[in-house]
Formats: C-alpha cells, structure tokens, sequence
C-alpha cells in the first residue's frame, strides 16, 4: 500500500510555530513517527512525503499521485482557500482523507469552511501529531 502525505504551507515551521497551538514536533518528527506508526499496521505500508508552500505545486504533486493508492493531506491554511486543491483531488482516483493539527472547528470563523474536505473520505482535526495516525489507520483499514 502506497500512501502520499502532502503538507500545506508553513508546517515546515512545525516546532517553532505557535507551539501552543501547533506542538512542539517538527514536521520531520512528525512524519518519523508516522513511518514507526505503519509498521505497527503493516509491513506492505509505503509512505512518501512532500510539502510546499506553493498551491500549484501542491495541484501539480496530485495530479502526478497515480502510483499511490492513497492520500493524506494537510492543506494547512489552503484548507480555507484552494479550490485549485479540492479540484486536483476530485481529478485523480485517490482516496484522500484531510488531516489538521488543531481543531479547525474551534478557531477563528475562517478557518471552520474547509474547500478540501468534499473531496476526501473524511476529516481529522484536533489530535495534533496523532490525526495523521488516525488517518493513516483508517485508510489501512478501508484499502487492506
């Protein structure tokens, strides 16, 4: 299982960003700890990862995601933003699920639309580090 894990803009600042709001793991921690985390699921688990500050680059990692057999995405502050984004998403036969850090839903009123989430299988917010876990859990369950 071939699974892509995209991260929107500025969550290379993960550590040092709001930690208060973000945590104190870099984005590189987080997705070292993910790697540990599919091998607890399976051993047939592959992940790649990439993150951009860049919408287009973003779309254009989507629309070239044909050798995986799913998608996690953290459009971060995209999120609120790209139809760009949901459309790459809608265009590929992927299953996506999108992932936020915090609670999207108990921040500013901005940030509780979300233009990605229509064109996932589902939407984890709130479990900082652990909503791409779960993610990741779930999508096993729903692939294997």
């Amino acid at each position: 299982m071939k699974i892509l894990v995209i991260n929107g803009p500025n969550l290379n600042m993960l550590g040092s960003r709001e930690p208060d709001i973000y945590g104190t793991k870099s984005l590189d921690d987080i997705n070292s700890e993910l790697v540990e985390y599919s091998k607890t699921l399976s051993d047939n688990i592959e992940l790649d990862f990439f993150q951009s500050n860049h919408e287009g680059d973003i779309v254009d990692k989507i629309q070239t995601a044909g050798s995986y057999d799913a998608l996690i995405i953290n459009p971060a502050a995209y999120t609120h933003t790209s139809i760009a984004i949901s459309d790459a998403i809608k265009s590929v036969n992927l299953t996506a699920v999108e992932v936020h850090l915090s609670n999207i839903h108990s921040r500013e009123d901005f940030r509780k639309k979300s233009f990605i989430a229509p064109s996932c299988i589902a939407q984890i917010s709130g479990f900082g580090k652990d909503s791409y876990k779960l993610a990741l859990l779930g999508l096993f369950r729903r692939l294997k």
